[in-house]
């Protein structure tokens, strides 16, 4: 749909996070402390923790301040008591919503979610209602104007599963989660600094809004960041540009 812009998405998001810099903070140090806890403290042996490193540097995250996190995560039983839960709803216009949360407290924390869904116009659904269209992937993004014939070339080379040109210019790399860090790696090294790097949760299918849609929807993501416990929101709706502005 002419309007819609991926990369209006992305800036938009990145707005929203700085604008809310100290609670994401939070929230990436859990997820640095549980990733150790699981995977184990060297980041080239643990892709999920590698990406969530890289996560926090790109928010200017100190290095001393993720290593305290990594330490916590590899030597205490401190996240012990975390659960990680995903719920699954939907949002104005039938857009599919996923959140991802870390909690110690389940009944808390779907309350908190249910309340969200309810206030802006959406459901909380069942396990599996949305799921199924989604899939984890490694995500590089790419602004326009990127030369998109070496991004192939290095991309493709590293072990990368796709590269998708958008209809605004934009480019997007994807991997495998567990080739995220090497596929990284080699972008870098070849002078391609991505502007956004993630592994997030891509959607097989999109959902198109219009302007009133997209501000309900909108109003619902920002609603659930800034719920605590909550550490990631996913969705497949697609917004027109201006409403993103």
């Amino acid at each position: 749909m002419a309007g819609h812009s991926k990369w209006a998405n992305i800036k938009h998001r990145k707005a929203a996070q700085d604008a809310k810099r100290g609670k994401v903070f939070t929230k990436i140090i859990r997820e640095l402390v549980v990733a150790a806890k699981q995977g184990g403290p060297i980041p080239e042996d643990n892709p999920r923790l590698r990406a969530t490193m890289d996560k926090a540097l790109a928010a200017n995250m100190t290095r001393d301040t993720i290593d305290r996190a990594i330490a916590r995560g590899a030597g205490t039983n401190e996240a012990d008591n975390m659960e990680e839960l995903t719920y699954e709803g939907y949002a104005s216009g039938g857009v599919a919503v996923l959140v991802e949360v870390m909690t110690d407290n389940r009944n808390r924390t779907v309350a908190e979610v249910r309340h969200a869904f309810s206030k802006h116009g959406g459901n909380l659904g069942t396990d599996g209602s949305v799921a199924y269209l989604f899939s984890k992937k490694g995500q590089f993004s790419f602004a326009p104007g990127t030369d998109e014939e070496q991004l192939m070339e290095v991309s493709l080379e590293s072990g990368a599963e796709d590269v998708i040109a958008n209809d605004d210019g934009s480019t997007d790399v994807i991997t495998d989660p567990s080739d995220f860090g090497q596929v990284k790696d080699a972008l870098v090294a070849a002078g391609l600094e991505p502007a956004n790097a993630e592994v997030t949760m891509i959607a097989s299918t999109m959902a198109e809004l219009d302007n009133e849609q997209a501000e309900k929807v909108i109003k619902l993501i920002d609603r659930l960041e800034d719920l605590d416990d909550v550490q990631n929101v996913y969705t497949n709706a697609d917004f027109p540009a201006e409403a993103l502005e």
